[in-house]
């Protein structure tokens, strides 16, 4: 049988979450469950069995080579129902913080449903059911990982199929070599104006204070129509701005200069389980709302420009044909104790489009969607935006060390989310 390794990406996304946890957290609030949450339950499990994608985990004995995806069952020990003392919205979500305190073991399993019946506080009903999809990041990234979702709550049609990368060892020295001319070419095309130059960096704000005291995880909800500019992750953009600045400013910082990381897709065909990269964007807080919106989306496209350039997917190529001991090596070095004066960007802002509403859990149908990115030594606020159907959540995952007081910036976000249009 032919073994399938991990690609170079998702490896060493696998071996940085010894340093830095990074399980992704997917929620999705149903209405109220008609046929009871042990069917429902069984139903997942047995349509997960179907996905082969559904049934990997990591096996990772050979310290000389990458590890590699192997096939198990899937078991009771992968959905966990919990029994909430406060059934509320805000006690299920303070339950979702504490679920990052418990992350997956890749070698054992990849992903676990956790469901919370009987909640009160889902929009648009009285009570109904929270599942959170808890997922191993090597085995997806946001796109991936809410399609997985997506097939385990019916959406129709066959669960992701399998990804693998062609790039081996051997061919490191010419691609290598391929990435070295590329490099120089996007040196003289940056120099030409022919492509924009790489973000700068802005300096790190108490939002980038490593996260500690007490996590919060919040959401606001939304529809297209109340967002201003092209697109919702251009208007949440927007709205952080003004939330997160008289935010930051109020705390002492000077935040003119604040700037977001946003992940962007990667260009060309998926070849890793995670397909996409963070780029660093303004956020113009001294701007009025309109011209904000336009130098945020000529931020985007001058990244997405960058990263079309083909010294990109040269030097993806060549990344991809490291030998595993180097890349073990180099992921090793990593010390997340050391500080920095400048960061890529004083928050994240991620958004996925979940698709339509066509999701169930038993009989019941979905009515909301939300993800918390991760913090990490460099990054105490992150926020996710996440679309089903016509309804947008608007998360806030923070750390008091560094938003302080969570639901004084949550208001601010409202306020922000409800007046730019």
């Amino acid at each position: 049988m032919t073994v399938r390794r991990l690609a170079p990406v998702d490896a060493q996304t696998y071996w940085m979450s010894a340093a830095i946890p990074n399980d992704q957290f997917l929620l999705y609030g149903f209405a109220a469950d008609s046929v009871g949450v042990g069917r429902a339950v069984q139903e997942i499990e047995e349509r997960s069995q179907r996905c082969a994608e559904l049934r990997l985990r990591i096996c990772d004995d050979r310290s000389w080579r990458y590890p590699a995806w192997e096939s198990r069952e899937v078991g009771p020990d992968q959905f966990v129902v919990h029994e909430l003392a406060e059934r509320t919205w805000r006690g299920c979500l303070a339950a979702v913080t504490e679920l990052a305190d418990h992350q997956l073991e890749p070698r054992e399993m990849t992903w676990r449903l956790h469901v919370f019946p009987d909640i009160e506080g889902i929009p648009d009903v009285p009570r109904g059911t929270v599942a959170v999809l808890q997922v191993c990041h090597a085995l997806a990234d946001g796109v991936r990982s809410s399609a997985l979702a997506g097939y385990l709550f019916g959406r129709v049609g066959p669960g992701p199929g399998a990804v693998s990368s062609p790039h081996t060892a051997a061919g490191l020295p010419a691609r290598a070599l391929a990435a070295a001319r590329g490099h120089r070419r996007l040196v003289r095309d940056t120099a030409a104006g022919v492509v924009p130059p790489q973000a700068v960096s802005v300096p790190a704000l108490r939002s980038n204070a490593r996260p500690s005291g007490p996590r919060h995880v919040r959401t606001v909800f939304c529809t297209p129509g109340h967002l201003p500019g092209p697109t919702v992750t251009v208007g949440v953009l927007s709205a952080v701005s003004t939330a997160l600045s008289g935010h930051l400013r109020e705390l002492g910082d000077d935040p003119s200069l604040l700037g977001a990381e946003v992940p962007m897709a990667r260009t060309g065909p998926r070849l890793a389980h995670n397909h996409f990269g963070n780029v660093s964007v303004g956020l113009y807080p001294d701007a009025d709302a309109g011209l904000r919106i336009r130098r945020i989306v000529a931020d985007l496209r001058q990244r997405r420009r960058r990263a079309a350039h083909p010294a990109m997917r040269a030097e993806s190529a060549a990344f991809a044909s490291i030998p595993a001991p180097i890349l073990r090596w180099g992921v090793r070095q990593f010390d997340p104790e050391v500080r920095s004066p400048t960061v890529a960007g004083n928050t994240v802002v991620s958004s996925v489009n979940r698709g339509a509403k066509d999701l169930r859990f038993g009989g019941a149908p979905v009515l909301v969607t939300a993800g918390f990115p991760g913090l990490s030594p460099m990054m105490g606020v992150t926020h996710g935006v996440h679309g089903i159907g016509d309804t947008i959540a608007v998360s806030v995952h923070a750390a008091e060390s560094a938003i302080g007081e969570v639901d004084a910036y949550l208001q601010r976000l409202e306020h922000a989310l409800r007046d730019q249009v």
